[in-house]
């Protein structure tokens, strides 16, 4: 049996608070991390989206910097996209109440004036690294009154090109904070972001609750032509029920892509960054909703977008390499649900999807399909017949 709330260190206020929320047993990641995030010390932890990281570092945020005074941020929360900052700072803003603390958030597509004004006055800031750099050079936010950093989903922050922009925001903070680092992985170039701002953290590994962990996921590999691929696309459409995120390559592809598909009667709509943040959750609702069945996506949804009723994730373009494809077909699949992932192939495409099939074990999917990579000799080298 899990240990409570209450005898993690959590307060009685608090607890109340996740009791509202039907929230009344901690999850892994959080029986791990409190005891020491509470006690100040810093931490990394390497956890999963679902997996319940957004409490087991807002609890022991919220705890540490209760009582502080406003006029500038206690509490700072790195993220790397603006979905997941509302969604973030949703999470705590009921427990920040129960403990008299103002939550704000920080992020790009919005009007920058009202939201500096906001984040002065926040106990916690909720930022993407982007706007709050932009912030920061305008000196319209100062964050020399940080206690506790949290970096969340660093892995990320990273791959989206962060690291000048967190290093910039980082030199700001005071020194003598404390850090909360969360990262699907901690190897590679996060672990050197571990040991440049984390002091002698405790390390903790936790994976996704039973009822969160994906479900069987089916991979298919279609071949199409350039004339014949939105008919394709729209065959796939209308044979299924359910939701569809079809992944493109660019912003300008998702917005005729999802015109073509809605003058073919398929109730569509685009994700992707040059859209407002107004845009991009009203684009989001609808398809939660089912009132858009398609949603046609950059990559920005593959690493932001969190709905477990997705039912078919289509690679329209294929994606650029093999971490793409996997968070691209991992928004299907959810909570032990099942899913399908569709990657259409045209001929020139075979041999760079074939290979990356065959890397994530999907090579005999693909040769299903009647594809095959090509070998050496078939790729303009001279092949040489054997002397006899």
């Amino acid at each position: 049996m899990s240990q409570s709330f209450l005898a993690l260190g959590v307060s009685t206020p608090v607890v109340r608070a996740l009791t509202a929320l039907n929230i009344h047993e901690p999850f892994a990641v959080q029986t791990l991390v409190l005891p020491d995030a509470l006690a100040g010390l810093d931490v990394l932890a390497e956890a999963p989206t679902g997996s319940g990281k957004t409490l087991a570092f807002g609890l022991p945020l919220v705890e540490r910097v209760a009582g502080a005074s406003g006029g500038r941020p206690s509490a700072l929360v790195l993220v790397p996209t603006r979905e997941l900052a509302t969604q973030v700072a949703a999470d705590l803003r009921p427990l920040a109440e129960a403990k008299g603390l103002r939550v704000a958030t920080v992020y790009g597509g919005v009007a920058l004036g009202p939201q500096a004004k906001k984040a002065k006055g926040a106990h916690v800031l909720v930022a993407t690294p982007g706007r709050l750099h932009d912030l920061l050079e305008r000196r319209l936010v100062v964050l020399d009154g940080v206690r506790v950093l949290v970096l969340d989903e660093a892995d990320r922050m990273l791959d989206m090109g962060f690291k000048p922009q967190v290093d910039r925001i980082l030199r700001t903070v005071p020194s003598n904070r404390q850090t909360l680092l969360f990262s699907a992985t901690l190897a590679g170039p996060v672990s050197e972001l571990a040991r440049a701002y984390t002091d002698n953290a405790s390390r903790f590994r936790a994976e996704l609750p039973a009822e969160k962990r994906s479900g069987d996921i089916e991979h298919r590999f279609v071949p199409v032509t350039a004339e014949d691929k939105l008919d394709r696309l729209v065959e796939h459409l209308n044979a299924e029920r359910g939701l569809a995120l079809v992944f493109v390559r660019t912003k300008h592809g998702a917005d005729k892509l999802a015109r073509k598909l809605a003058r073919r009667d398929i109730t569509a709509a685009p994700m992707h960054g040059n859209l407002s943040q107004n845009q991009r959750e009203r684009a989001l609702a609808r398809f939660e909703s089912g009132h858009v069945t398609t949603l046609v996506a950059t990559d920005v949804a593959a690493r932001g977008l969190d709905v477990d009723d997705i039912t078919h994730v289509i690679n329209f373009d294929p994606p650029h390499g093999d971490e793409d494809y996997v968070h691209r077909v991992g928004r299907t699949g959810r909570a032990g649900r099942s899913g399908t992932g569709v990657t259409f192939v045209l001929p020139e495409q075979r041999n760079d999807v074939g290979r990356l099939a065959k890397r994530l074990g999907h090579g005999d999917q693909f040769e299903a399909a009647g594809m095959t990579v090509a070998t050496k000799s078939r790729q303009g080298q001279p092949h040489r017949r054997r002397r006899r």
